[in-house]
């Protein structure tokens, strides 16, 4: 059975339809990457997944059960969480205590459970060092790292990533890289929204392409890395053009 299915998944924003007919479904224990243009619907899809919208019409399943009509708190209980492309943080808090909110709230452990899951997250993420230092005070790297950390903390079986590696330079993403190639094979499933490919296609095992709302393409990351369909979307028809 499948981990997470989407049938025919429909989403418009009054006459603009930004999400056409997805379906898509994934594995337990795939690493699945998800790439396109800016605009291409990506991280709409995640909301439609996470909760954070609902779709017009459409059927999504978390482990055979329907979920649509399922607030997000709902569907974090079951085993999902997510990051945002811009990290979210409560920035009065300490990072330790944005860890306990997530692992009470979201992942619906107790004071004492929620305190060693949180002291576990730390140390996984490297951010003991400033567990005690309220969010304000990080600087991007960290702060990605908070952001992945919140949704560990919750004890996630599917995880989803939006840009994570976004703003980060090429040596701030190895760390990233390391971490989730762990988390992964922890028996975590991923999918991972992301523009910077030569950190994507390192973990990812297969991608899935959107453009304008449809899924275009969707099998081995080579297979889809050398596909027409891909140089069409990012080059235009003409074959002959140069990346940048």
């Amino acid at each position: 059975m499948a981990l997470l299915s989407l049938t025919d998944v429909d989403r418009s924003f009054g006459a603009v339809r930004v999400t056409h007919e997805v379906s898509l479904t994934v594995a337990e224990g795939e690493f699945v990457g998800v790439i396109g243009p800016n605009g291409a619907g990506k991280t709409t899809l995640f909301n439609l997944i996470t909760g954070n919208l609902a779709p017009d019409k459409g059927r999504i399943e978390l482990s055979g059960t329907q979920i649509q009509a399922l607030p997000a708190r709902k569907r974090a209980g079951m085993g999902m969480a997510r990051t945002f492309q811009i990290p979210r943080p409560f920035l009065h808090m300490s990072v330790k205590d944005n860890l306990m909110v997530a692992a009470t709230h979201a992942g619906g452990l107790g004071l004492g459970a929620a305190r060693q899951r949180a002291q576990d997250v730390l140390m996984q993420t490297d951010l003991a060092h400033v567990a005690s230092r309220p969010a304000s005070d990080l600087q991007l790297l960290d702060r990605k790292r908070l952001e992945l950390a919140r949704a560990l903390a919750t004890g996630p079986r599917l995880l989803l990533l939006d840009e994570i590696a976004g703003g980060l330079s090429d040596k701030e993403c190895e760390p990233l890289i390391a971490l989730l190639q762990k988390i992964h094979a922890g028996g975590v499933t991923i999918i991972w929204i992301e523009h910077v490919l030569h950190a994507l296609i390192r973990l990812a095992r297969r991608l899935v392409v959107l453009d304008a709302g449809r899924l275009v393409a969707d099998g081995p990351v080579r297979e889809v890395m050398a596909s027409d369909t891909l140089r069409d979307i990012y080059l235009g028809a003409d074959h002959d053009m140069e990346p940048a």
